[in-house]
């Protein structure tokens, strides 16, 4: 099975914590997800209490081991367009998965980026369909 990083806004807000655990599920359904505890939604905007430089590096470990990135981007997050760019420059696929909100706008930088394949969603349903065909594409890949 593939090891999938989900990457997803955490300090910069957490509103759509229950979005990002139907997101889990169903990649759990087809891939390791090595960044679960992103989804829980007993995590708040202030994040995990380990100091700032455990984290980076706990992370970027995880973005190492990843076979792929799929991140929810729709709220806006330093962290996770950070995330994006070092799956990039490590030449790791990344699935960006963006739901459209009156007021808010796709980051250019991650829209514009030819090396992360954005999609639209309006439903989990519709997500979930993005998934499959990213982690098919990863099988096919290897």
């Amino acid at each position: 099975m593939h090891k999938i990083y989900f990457a997803c806004s955490i300090r910069g807000g957490r509103d759509d914590a229950e979005i990002y655990q139907e997101l889990v599920d169903h990649i759990k359904t087809k891939a390791v997800v090595l960044t679960e505890i992103f989804a829980d939604n007993k995590l708040t905007p202030q994040g995990s209490p380990d100091p700032s430089e455990f984290i980076h590096e706990r992370d970027m470990s995880w973005v190492t081991e990843a076979d792929a990135v799929i991140a929810e981007v729709s709220n806006p997050s330093l962290g996770v367009g950070y995330e994006i760019a070092k799956a990039e420059e490590m030449g790791k696929p990344v699935l960006a998965l963006y739901r459209p909100q009156e007021g808010r706008k796709l980051s250019a930088m991650i829209e514009g980026s030819p090396q992360t394949d954005v999609v639209t969603y309006t439903s989990a349903k519709e997500a979930s369909f993005a998934i499959n065909g990213f982690i098919e594409y990863l099988a096919v890949k290897s």
